[in-house]
């Protein structure tokens, strides 16, 4: 009896995982996907606006760069940005999904609108700075401490377990407003008269405490992450918690220690937009960066000096955006699709460089 044959048809097209993949190609697709996505912006703009794409790019970059003052706001934003996509790193290293920063940055600022609101003008302003640094840290610790401790203890979700503290953080602010602004329709900058609590001026500007105490962080946490032995561990537990446990890694106290951690630069940074930046809170201090934050830790691989530039880029299309609206009468929605296209390719191109796709060359005979 003859051996009968069969044709096992590969698929059309096959995606491998790359094993890596040099630099100045990283750098290339890059690149071409940036330019892929001005072509696509510009397909846009023409057909569905019928705006010159080249004037509307002009003013994009005038929505930064135009003049010394917005420069100096994309700084003050940026610095917001980037140290939440820091608090993030070390918990996305460890495989902790951390999508709680909007909330611990919230329970960081309250911590701080609170000292200011009960002790300002009533103890000297350094002693006063202490106290808001303190309690911001603290809030923030222990809205990250909270999440860290039952995951390590009863494994439970930890990204809805952060997801849904940023809701109780909401309210809790939202609460706590309504109780200090009384019968007034806000509760508007804190205290106004004596300025108790503000941070000093710089260079003209109470933000640039901001940027340095940011610039700080930057070096500290990729030499936390990558020299430390705290960051060994981290990796670690990221890459492979029963591999660590073999390695006498205490897996449940790193995932504590490291939340706490986290927690406690969100709310550091509660204590910079309060204290720097708005002088006052609300349900909406954080402004989404909480979850912008994630795509600048997950596209920069955890490397703080990538995170800057993430940083900056995103803080760029925001402004860029927001510029074209104003600009030509837009609504919100047609400038937001330009810059969201941008930023859709350049996530895009995560894919290729992680990824290769291989096309079949022929089907395969098996007996």
């Amino acid at each position: 009896m003859g051996e009968s044959k069969k044709t096992v048809r590969e698929p059309l097209f096959r995606i491998v995982k790359r094993d890596g993949i040099s630099m100045t190609a990283k750098v290339i697709i890059r690149v071409v996907a940036v330019l892929l996505a001005l072509i696509a912006d510009a397909l846009f703009i023409y057909f569905v606006t019928g705006l010159n794409p080249l004037d509307v790019y002009k003013v994009m970059f005038q929505g930064t760069f135009s003049t010394s003052m917005r420069f100096m706001w994309a700084m003050r934003d940026l610095a917001s940005l980037l140290l939440i996509g820091i608090a993030l790193a070390p918990a996305f290293k460890m495989r902790f999904w951390n999508v709680g920063a909007e909330g611990q940055v919230l329970m960081g600022a309250l911590a701080t609108a609170a000292v200011m609101v009960y002790y300002g003008g009533k103890v000297p302003n350094a002693l006063l700075y202490i106290a808001m640094l303190v309690a911001s840290l603290f809030a923030g610790a222990l809205w990250g401490f909270i999440p860290g401790w039952f995951r390590a203890r009863f494994s439970t979700n930890e990204t809805l377990f952060t997801l849904m503290m940023n809701y109780v953080a909401i309210q809790i602010v939202a609460c706590c407003v309504n109780i200090w602004r009384g019968q007034a329709s806000g509760l508007g900058k804190l205290n106004m008269k004596t300025k108790a609590g503000w941070f000093p001026q710089i260079m003209g500007h109470r933000f640039m405490i901001n940027l340095i105490v940011v610039l700080v962080l930057v070096f500290a946490m990729y030499a936390y992450l990558r020299y430390s032995k705290h960051g060994y561990e981290i990796a670690v537990v990221g890459e492979s918690e029963n591999t660590a446990r073999y390695a006498g890694i205490n897996v449940g106290k790193v995932i504590i220690r490291t939340m706490i951690i986290s927690g406690a630069l969100c709310g550091l940074t509660g204590f910079l937009i309060v204290g720097g930046r708005d002088q006052t809170i609300s349900t909406n201090t954080a402004g989404g960066d909480g979850f912008t934050a994630i795509i600048v830790a997950w596209l920069a691989k955890f490397n703080t000096f990538y995170m800057a530039l993430i940083s900056f880029l995103l803080i760029f299309l925001s402004k860029g955006a927001a510029e074209i609206a104003s600009a030509y009468n837009l609504n919100d929605f047609a400038s937001d699709i330009i810059a969201g296209m941008i930023l859709f390719f350049i996530l895009g191109s995560e894919f290729f460089i992680n990824y290769r796709i291989h096309r079949k060359h022929s089907s395969k005979e098996v007996r």
